[in-house]
């Protein structure tokens, strides 16, 4: 499936990294894969320009995906993007929030390309941590675990999302020995002292990122009504799945995807389905 998302978008096409539930899965049927494409530019990525525009302007493009039985949706994001949205440099948490997750590299042009993509991810994982120990007590990160379960507490908080209070620990709970290494690998935990002025500036910091990060995703929620095909229907299977309501979507919201979000909203909010 990565060589033909990869295929689609040839010759930009650089990288394809396969993140999200689906790798803790065996049987894939039924389920929707998650890759993001990195491509060298946009232009040379679309056959229409107002693509490579959107995918500038507000990055990444989401797009839906069938290949050999199975379907996926895939985020494509310019090797420059790609490397600035995994660092501390990020416009908002999308991007490294999830690859300070696991993810796998499964498709790559050349050993360039590899080495970029494998660069650019190995920052995710110290940029969440370098954000979010400032924002705690010297005994709130005494465990590195812990550090890593309130930086995800603060990058789902940032989300459109439908997921439980929980989700954060349960990332972490998955893999403890995974999150351990990754944070001896970044330096945690470091007998640093936060004071309260620290935190504050910290937490300050985290509440400016979370405005962005919703903001953005409004936007690319506004722009896959273009991009994304089936996406009204993606939107409520995912918050079917993770929030336990029942919404069924109607001929008419397939139709006007951007109408349906909105009058999805008030019975989303009503629920807690979203925040």
């Amino acid at each position: 499936m990565a060589q033909a998302i990869a295929a689609k978008h040839a010759p930009a096409s650089r990288a394809v990294l396969f993140y999200g539930s689906c790798l803790r899965q065996q049987q894939l049927d039924g389920l929707m894969l998650d890759f993001y494409l990195i491509v060298s530019d946009y232009r040379s990525a679309y056959p229409k320009r107002w693509l490579a525009t959107a995918n500038r302007l507000v990055p990444p493009n989401v797009f839906y995906f069938e290949h050999g039985g199975l379907v996926a949706k895939y985020a494509v994001l310019s090797e420059a993007d790609f490397a600035r949205e995994c660092s501390l440099s990020a416009y908002d948490a999308s991007v490294f929030a999830r690859f300070a997750q696991p993810s796998r590299l499964v498709w790559t042009a050349d050993t360039s390309a590899e080495d970029r993509a494998i660069d650019a991810a190995s920052m995710a994982a110290p940029a969440l941590l370098e954000l979010t120990r400032p924002a705690m007590t010297d005994e709130e990160a005494r465990d590195p675990l812990d550090i890593w379960k309130r930086g995800f507490a603060f990058t789902y908080g940032a989300e459109l999302r439908a997921e439980r209070i929980s989700r954060p620990n349960s990332v972490v709970d998955a893999d403890p020995g995974r999150y351990r290494r990754f944070a001896e690998a970044a330096g945690f935990p470091r007998d640093t002292h936060s004071s309260a002025q620290q935190r504050k500036i910290a937490l300050d910091a985290w509440k400016h990122l979370q405005s962005r990060t919703r903001r953005t995703q409004v936007a690319r929620l506004a722009k896959a009504s273009f991009t994304f095909a089936g996406g009204v229907d993606y939107i409520a299977w995912k918050i079917n799945r993770h929030a336990g309501t029942d919404i069924q979507i109607k001929p008419w919201q397939r139709r006007w995807p951007l109408l349906a979000a909105v009058s999805l909203l008030p019975r989303l909010l009503r629920s807690g389905a979203v925040r």
